[in-house]
């Protein structure tokens, strides 16, 4: 069944109107029609069941809460160099999936940064494919030094750490479980040196993921995974 996100509190018994972009997709996209179903997600991250009571403008009945513990354990940031291509829309798209809680990117170029709007976007999409009850922020960061403010454990995947047969920071930082954990990647061709002291001197630890060198778009959704 179709799962869509409002910004609208909903409670069950309500009847709300929702906006142009679901009602186009569920109307002219699904030829859904009056007495048919979807799921609707709130700001609260309650999932429910919606019911249409009229598609001119889209207006539904809000019915049983369906909310499931879907998401992941503790809340997870990834940070990422940006790479070439569209890899950042094919990072955030399965970080979405794999259970982000928010995506960063680092070292963006301008057109990078204007293309925020369509990563959102794309986050939204990916969110209501599979069926999660938030959708992840996806930020950019200026400089590094504004990177895990707030995260708990905070680690920085980093292939010396790997080669040098590093394996158990990622375990420690999750012993005893944090509330939330910041890990950052780097782009292709890897972290400069002066980059890795930027982020040991606000606490990263840096910890290898494996014996072998992970791409920097396959790295995030290893650490998700795991």
């Amino acid at each position: 069944m179709q799962r869509y996100f409002t910004d609208q509190k909903l409670k069950t018994g309500d009847v709300v109107q929702l906006d142009a972009t679901i009602a186009k997709h569920a109307i002219k996209v699904l030829r859904q029609d009056i007495g048919d179903r979807f799921e609707l997600v709130d700001p609260m991250h309650h999932a429910y069941l919606a019911i249409i009571q009229q598609s001119s403008p889209l207006q539904v009945a809000i019915d049983e809460d369906i909310t499931k513990k879907v998401e992941l354990p503790l809340a997870v940031e990834v940070v990422c160099g940006v790479s070439k291509g569209d890899k950042s829309e094919w990072i955030v798209q399965k970080a979405t999936e794999l259970g982000a809680d928010k995506i960063g990117f680092f070292n963006a170029a301008e057109r990078v940064v204007k293309k925020i709007a369509r990563l959102q976007e794309i986050a939204k999409n990916a969110a209501e494919q599979s069926h999660r009850n938030q959708v992840p922020d996806v930020t950019m960061y200026a400089k590094l030094n504004q990177v895990g403010q707030t995260a708990e454990a905070k680690l920085v995947a980093y292939e010396e750490s790997a080669k040098q047969g590093e394996h158990g920071a990622l375990i420690s930082a999750l012993s005893p479980r944090p509330a939330s954990l910041c890990v950052v990647f780097g782009p292709e061709g890897g972290l400069a040196p002066e980059e890795l002291s930027v982020l040991t001197g606000q606490g990263f630890i840096a910890a290898g993921l494996g014996p072998r060198i992970l791409r920097a778009e396959t790295a995030p959704l290893y650490l998700l995974s795991a």
